[in-house]
């Protein structure tokens, strides 16, 4: 999400003041009213100012009184009430977000976001990656190479694209060089943080070291993943459903071998010859309320799937949200093969060969 520069004023400045600040702001060509407690009142366009001269204010009135006093805003900590993509058709580029008493904290350029989702994402990235050795031997799996760059990067630059900058890292395996190469994350829009594990704690444990999470939703992500999935998608189905679990899936399909009978008793009603059978599988993204931390155990491993069935056994909703885009996880070679492009070069200076097809990684 880019933050720009923004000026302010105060609802006492004049007409004129308004046209000079909006001559100095350089292509964004709005300036913000605010009060002497710095809440936001308004906001001042070029557009605002002709038509409060066409209606026969001078110049030395009071911009009050040609302010916009309703503008679009995000409060910190909630979602948009409209999707971003509504308010750019209506024209809004820039979104100015206050606190709650209306204070303003900053201003969003939401040109080139899809969502603003107000989430702790939580990437796991401590595994060995014992399968992709010799690759891992010396490189960290998040950090191995697909389409010219780290696949966390990739990971990062999905969650920018909705909003998401509060970022923990669970490390543990080439620690040092994970946290050597994201650093706090301001190169990449996000603020990262680090939790280390001490042993490994599967794919749900560091959830426990997680313990001030910047909001009441936390996104629990398998840190070797390439995907395009629609997190405000996934963001709106947990909310509406009032889930205390949502789980991204990906379809998985199984190519049977032999014609499948179809039965009723031992009467043949038909048969369909060596058929594909499709199965929803776990995709390794997760969205949770962070009170459902609790759930894991102080010591030893946990992982995602005993999170969910604790949540089961306890009568809680979890849901299921399908990834209509890309989706690789990046465990095996094969794996890693089919999400390169042809003549890649892995970690170890080796091509990498191209097998089956491979699906574009829309904007990662």
């Amino acid at each position: 999400m880019n933050r720009i520069e923004h000026t302010s004023l105060s609802p006492t400045a004049t007409l004129r003041e308004a046209l000079n600040a909006l001559n100095n702001t350089g292509p964004n060509l709005t300036v913000f009213v605010v009060d002497g407690a710095g809440r936001l009142l308004g906001t001042v366009t070029d557009g605002d100012v002709r038509r409060a001269l066409i209606a026969g204010r001078d110049l030395d009135s009071p911009v009050s009184g040609a302010m916009n006093s309703s503008p679009r805003h995000l409060v910190i900590g909630r979602a948009p009430e409209r999707p971003l993509k509504a308010l750019r058709q209506a024209g809004i580029r820039l979104l100015p977000e206050v606190d709650e008493e209306g204070t303003l904290l900053r201003v969003l350029d939401i040109s080139g976001s899809q969502a603003i989702l107000p989430v702790h994402a939580l990437l796991m990235a401590g595994g060995r990656g014992s399968r992709l050795r010799p690759i891992t031997d010396t490189l960290p799996k998040p950090l191995v190479p697909v389409h010219g760059r780290p696949i966390i990067e990739h990971i990062l630059g999905l969650l920018g694209r909705f909003g998401v900058e509060d970022v923990s890292v669970s490390v543990n395996y080439l620690k040092e060089k994970v946290q050597d190469h994201l650093g706090d994350g301001s190169r990449f829009g996000a603020r990262i943080d680090y939790l280390v594990e001490q042993e490994p704690l599967g794919t749900a444990g560091a959830l426990r070291l997680l313990e001030r999470p910047a909001h009441d939703v936390v996104l629990l992500m398998n840190g070797d993943l390439l995907t395009d999935v629609d997190l405000e998608g996934m963001f709106q189905l947990f909310t509406r459903s009032r889930a205390a679990m949502a789980v991204a899936t990906t379809e998985h399909h199984v190519d049977l071998p032999y014609a499948v009978m179809d039965l009723e008793g031992d009467l043949v009603l038909g048969y369909r010859e060596k058929p594909t059978v499709s199965f929803p599988c776990n995709a390794g993204i997760y969205l949770l309320r962070s009170e459902w931390r609790e759930l894991v155990p102080e010591h030893g491993p946990f992982h995602a799937t005993d999170l969910i069935q604790a949540l089961l056994d306890r009568g809680e909703r979890v849901v299921a949200f399908p990834i209509e885009g890309t989706w690789y996880d990046i465990g095996r070679y094969e794996d890693l093969e089919r999400a390169r492009p042809a003549n890649a070069v892995d970690g170890t200076g080796r091509q990498a060969a191209q097998s089956g097809s491979t699906r574009p990684l829309s904007g990662t």
